[in-house]
């Protein structure tokens, strides 16, 4: 198969699932899996390909962005609590992923744990959604800081391949008493900063390679799946944000729990 056409699938794959509570790292790694691919070789690709799905966040919200921009110069009391509350729910994971990077890199290779993961988010999903109560809308900047660290120390979770990072942030801030719509954007805008801050550790372990197009995976292929993943980004998140405002998230939750018990079956029979 083409190099560039793997590149454009995988692009596809990380822009659909990246906001979608279904973990996108972890279809990467079954896509990986089904077609063949070398997973060590793709690995560093992405990761960097998630940042394009998350630029999607900043072109989609830009205003909203903008707004914080302009109140952060003029010293507006809500828009530091936004950038507080992001950067509060950020630091958790980023702390983590730093002490833990080589534990995670070996899961990133394991199918296995992947399926696992998927069907127990799925339960859990299920069960966040029973048990949490409507509540009114309040936004990003209105949150504590204590439900702001909750959702941090919820995005952790992600760092198993198939738990799904949005999933996790947006199931957190349900159980801390976040509306659906409120608790989707904070995962985007949450999205933001880690993914930058993923990317960047990528590349600094890896920028020879990718530089050298060691294994055929270079620029030019990156370029390709960063580009695919931002624009099918873009459509995916104004859809779902729509959606689970009116339906909720057991749609996606049955979803992960048929994909993972397809998954486990293959890769236990294989």
């Amino acid at each position: 198969m083409p190099i560039l056409l793997i590149a454009i699938i995988l692009g596809i794959v990380e822009g659909v699932t990246e906001f979608l509570p279904v973990s996108s790292t972890g279809h990467l790694i079954l896509a990986t899996e089904l077609l063949g691919f070398d997973a060590e070789k793709w690995a560093a690709f992405n990761v960097i390909i998630q940042l394009g799905a998350s630029l999607a966040i900043v072109v989609l919200y830009w205003r909203t962005f903008w707004a914080v921009l302009e109140g952060l110069i003029k010293r507006n009391a809500m828009s530091w609590r936004f950038v507080r509350n992001i950067l509060i729910a950020f630091l958790p994971s980023a702390i983590l992923g730093f002490i833990l990077i080589k534990h995670i890199e070996a899961l990133l290779k394991n199918g296995v744990v992947v399926a696992i993961a998927l069907i127990l988010g799925g339960i859990a999903s299920l069960v966040i959604e029973r048990m949490v109560k409507r509540t009114d809308q309040v936004g990003v900047a209105e949150m504590p800081v204590t439900t702001a660290v909750g959702i941090g120390i919820a995005q952790c979770l992600a760092m198993i391949p198939g738990v799904s990072r949005s999933g996790a942030t947006i199931m957190g801030a349900l159980t801390l008493g976040v509306e659906r719509r409120t608790a989707a954007e904070f995962s985007f805008f949450l999205a933001v900063p880690t993914m930058i801050g993923a990317t960047t550790l990528e590349l600094a372990k890896h920028h020879q390679e990718i530089t050298a197009g060691a294994h055929g995976v270079g620029l030019g292929t990156v370029a390709v799946g960063f580009l695919v993943s931002f624009v099918v980004a873009i459509v995916v998140v104004r859809g779902f944000v729509h959606y689970i405002s009116r339906h909720g998230f057991a749609p996606f939750a049955w979803y992960r729990i048929i994909v993972g018990i397809v998954a486990l079956a293959w890769l236990t029979m294989r």
